[in-house]
């Protein structure tokens, strides 16, 4: 996103989280809100001409968010209206990045749900063991990235796959992805698992390890990476034999290559 757009989006977000935490009833409220948002967005998606007109920056904003009101009252929650007069009356730097915020409003919505519920960390390894095995089942991604099927049957296949074996965040944040993926779905739903971290104040270390790690190696792990870098860290971790032993570690754009496959390489080109 764009500077204007960013800020807009910081804005939304303080707003948001101020709206569910002042509710009676914030895990309803979280659900709905970020359910009719992601509705809003299909709404948007279809009508060209209405987002361009709910987020252009040249007309006043009492137009715009006027507009949002003519359009979207009486069909969404109050709540959910509010946010979007909101959304409406900040300044975007494009009618995509506006409709990016939405989406990312709706996600951060249903993850505060979550989060109330105390389930924040058991979605955001959900999310992160999904976009695995979408990384690992190349025929499913695909079926799942397939622009000539109609969205609902991409989310019915889904649906199907992830019936009765996650929370029901989980399973609406993953379909809201499927409905209308920005990337590959699998990188789409790692990217949510990292938004679920980042709530709970984590950065996300991404380990690739020879053999499976327990929950004791794992926090072990959390807490030297937190020293290392100053944060509270997240870990999401998959299996790779192909190391034949250690790990490797990527925070952001860093990477510590402790693989013995990685060693034998870089003696290998010592060699040379």
């Amino acid at each position: 996103m764009h500077a204007a757009s960013r800020e807009a989006l910081a804005q939304l977000e303080s707003h948001l989280d101020g709206v569910i935490s002042r509710s009676d009833n914030a895990v309803a409220i979280s659900a709905q809100t970020g359910t009719e948002l992601f509705d809003v967005v299909e709404v948007l998606d279809g009508d060209r001409a209405l987002r361009v007109a709910v987020a252009e920056a040249s007309a006043p904003a009492e137009q715009r968010t006027g507009l949002i009101r003519a359009v979207f009252g009486g069909k969404v929650a109050d709540t959910t209206l509010e946010v979007l007069r909101e959304a409406a009356g900040r300044i975007w730097s494009s009618p995509r990045e506006f409709r990016a915020g939405l989406v990312s409003l709706g996600r951060r919505a249903l993850l505060r749900g979550a989060e109330t519920q105390g389930q924040l960390g058991q979605v955001e390894d959900e999310l992160f063991r999904l976009s695995r095995i979408l990384e690992q089942e190349g025929q499913l991604t695909q079926l799942l990235s397939d622009r000539n099927t109609e969205s609902t049957r991409r989310r019915g296949l889904l649906a199907n796959v992830l019936y009765g074996k996650v929370t029901m965040v989980t399973e609406a944040l993953a379909l809201q992805v499927i409905g209308r993926p920005e990337h590959n779905p699998a990188d789409d739903i790692a990217d949510l698992a990292a938004m679920a971290a980042q709530l709970q104040g984590r950065s996300v270390a991404h380990v690739v390890a020879a053999a499976e790690l327990n929950e004791v190696q794992q926090a072990a792990l959390a807490e030297k990476l937190g020293r290392i870098y100053g944060r509270a860290m997240s870990i999401h971790s998959e299996v790779d034999p192909s190391l034949l032993g250690g790990m490797t570690i990527r925070v952001e754009d860093e990477i510590i290559d402790g693989s013995t496959a990685g060693k034998i390489a870089r003696m290998r080109a010592s060699l040379v």
